[in-house]
């Protein structure tokens, strides 16, 4: 038996907000373009840097709960900083003029934003960090201080060493 491997992960800014569409058999998706960039010394000393651009597609999956493109159209906006995982896929098409286009995609199958789009700022104002995979909801760490998921976390415990 053959296997075979395509997985792609990227962390990465968004150049622009995503755009979202439903098709028309009511299934929405969500399409944004996230910008990586690496830097290095040429052999003179000189700094260069390159960024690259992916173009990702995510598509709500099943019919059950929040997908990853209502995850995408509600939380995630120009700027973000994202962890995603997907697979590559290559597509061809016919434009307008009857031309042959070619399309590199990364098929997104899990997203987790790492934060807002201010420089690592500590100001960021969104929602916490979430981590959404193909269809399941989202779920977000507690807020400050409420520990009702954890009962027994606020209870004092005489065996700690200091």
């Amino acid at each position: 038996m053959s296997r075979s491997l395509n997985k792609v992960t990227l962390i990465g800014n968004l150049g622009n907000d995503p755009e979202i569409r439903t098709t028309s058999g009511g299934n929405k998706v969500a399409q944004f373009s996230i910008a990586t960039s690496r830097q290095w010394n040429s052999a003179s000393g000189e700094k260069q840097e390159k960024t690259e651009w992916h173009k990702c597609v995510a598509w709500n999956v099943g019919t059950r709960g929040t997908g990853l493109a209502d995850v995408i159209e509600k939380y995630v906006k120009k700027g973000d900083k994202l962890y995603v995982e997907g697979r590559i896929e290559y597509r061809q098409f016919e434009d307008k003029e009857k031309q042959a286009r070619y399309v590199t995609e990364i098929n997104v199958r899990e997203i987790l934003l790492l934060g807002g789009g201010k420089a690592g700022g500590g100001d960021f104002d969104g929602p916490p960090p979430r981590r959404a995979a193909g269809g399941a909801p989202s779920k977000s760490a507690p807020s400050g201080g409420d520990f009702s998921e954890f009962p027994g976390a606020l209870e004092q415990d005489d065996d700690l060493p200091f």
